[in-house]
């Protein structure tokens, strides 16, 4: 059975004296299935809001209120190292080695962890940033300007110095500061979509890469967080007054896409909530999908831990209490992407021109797979094997040499065969001629 795991991050004092609860403990490695428990735990952390990313050998938490950026050991369950930047830290996004980084004067701080490399930009929101999403190729960040940039991973990372750093879309629809942000990871430029929060009591739906506002999301009061289904599919969202708002997209009334009934400039008014926290919770004020998306964890101010079965849509359940705000919830795919290399340790940024080293672990093989090894691995028929035979119906058969040879030889012997019944003719109408003289 799949192992699922989650981290928690808190920010402030504790709630009340609890012996039961780690002393100093900041982040909680929680274990979903098969059965919920505590597995580790990270000690003197505060990480605010949007301000905790995990990879599959670190754990990176922005303190509050502070420029550093306190980084954990997975494997060894303590802290490897303390780095600080120039500016206040308002939010940090993992993608893959590269950890990008919010700040308060409204810069993005981009850090290689394996090389050490670092890259600033200038200060393109003219307040803080406080989200960010990240995919592969795309990087989205909002800031309490009201504004949400959608930036080129590929050229944040270009070596060259002189290169201007600018977002590709600026996404200006919003009227007050941006809470949350969500991305699905569609590479298709028609179908990817990312969601914005906001404090004007709103959700825009955005396809990012060209820059449009697909749907318009109001609700009775002021979003705090949001989650997107695993598939981009649905859309689940925490507000001020304690509810929980879940939006189908692809419903019978779709949202989105050619089945939609309304124009994409109909703003659509959310009212009907599925579920409402706790009163002595409080507001969910972080939450998370599971990787199939089929139960949703909330953190609460109060230090609980809710779990809330989608399938179902019961009433939530509390998994823990850890006795301090919860400010942030990442999951851990059980069946992560496979990677050819994994870092060892993480290198401190150095801001500046310098030759960088990259030392890493190789997590597979030099020697690439042979056909047969591939076969055996896949279930049913290999994709290329596949894919070989589809394109071979579809080309027409070209001639070889051998095989014109033998057109070649099938004509000749079919010359000596029509001259022969050619003969055989003649020679049955002399004989039928003779035969009828004769009578």
């Amino acid at each position: 059975m799949l192992t699922e795991s989650y981290f928690v991050s808190v920010a402030g004092p504790p709630l009340a004296n609890n012996t039961a609860i780690a002393k100093h403990a900041g982040i909680y490695e929680h274990t979903l299935h098969p059965s919920h428990s505590t597995t580790t735990t990270f000690k003197k952390s505060s990480a605010p809001r949007n301000c905790l990313a995990v990879s599959d050998t670190h754990v990176f938490a922005a303190q509050e209120e502070k420029s550093t950026v306190h980084v954990y050991s997975r494997a060894k369950g303590n802290q490897e190292a303390l780095v600080t930047f120039p500016e206040r830290i308002r939010s940090i996004a993992l993608q893959d080695d590269v950890l990008f980084l919010g700040s308060q004067e409204g810069r993005l701080i981009v850090w290689e962890i394996c090389t050490g490399r670092q890259v600033t930009t200038p200060a393109c929101h003219v307040q803080a940033v406080t989200c960010i999403a990240a995919t592969p190729y795309h990087l989205i960040t909002g800031s309490d300007d009201s504004n949400v940039h959608v930036w080129s991973v590929p050229r944040l990372l270009e070596l060259d110095s002189t290169i201007e750093h600018e977002p590709l879309e600026t996404l200006s629809n919003h009227r007050a500061a941006i809470t949350s942000l969500a991305v699905g990871q569609s590479v298709n430029p028609d179908t990817n979509i990312c969601v914005s929060a906001s404090k004007d009591k709103s959700c825009i739906v955005w396809n990012y890469q060209l820059g449009i506002a697909l749907r318009t999301l109001l609700f009775p009061s002021s979003p705090l967080c949001l989650s997107l289904d695993p598939c981009a599919r649905a859309i689940y969202v925490s507000s001020e007054d304690g509810s929980l708002y879940a939006i189908d997209l692809f419903a019978e009334k779709a949202l989105l896409g050619p089945q939609s009934a309304e124009e994409s400039s109909t703003a659509v008014q959310v009212s009907s909530a599925f579920g409402a926290t706790p009163q002595e919770a409080g507001p969910a004020s972080c939450m998370a999908l599971n990787y199939d998306g089929t139960v949703l964890i909330s953190g609460h101010p109060q230090g609980q831990i809710l779990r809330w079965d989608l399938s179902s849509r019961a009433d939530s359940t509390e998994l823990a209490n850890i006795n301090a705000s919860a400010t942030n919830i990442v999951f851990v795919s059980p069946l992560p992407p496979p990677r050819p290399t994994k870092p060892v340790t993480v290198v401190k940024p150095f801001l500046g021109s310098r030759s960088y080293n990259f030392t890493s672990q190789l997590d597979t093989d030099m020697v690439e797979d042979t056909r047969f090894s591939k076969m055996l691995k896949s279930n049913g028929l290999p994709r290329d094997a596949l894919e070989q035979a589809i394109l071979a119906f579809q080309a027409p058969a070209e001639d070889s040499v051998g095989d014109q040879e033998l057109r070649k030889e099938n004509e000749e012997l079919w010359e000596v065969v029509k001259e022969q019944r050619a003969l055989q003719r003649k020679t049955l109408q002399r004989y039928l001629e003779a035969r009828s003289t004769n009578s």
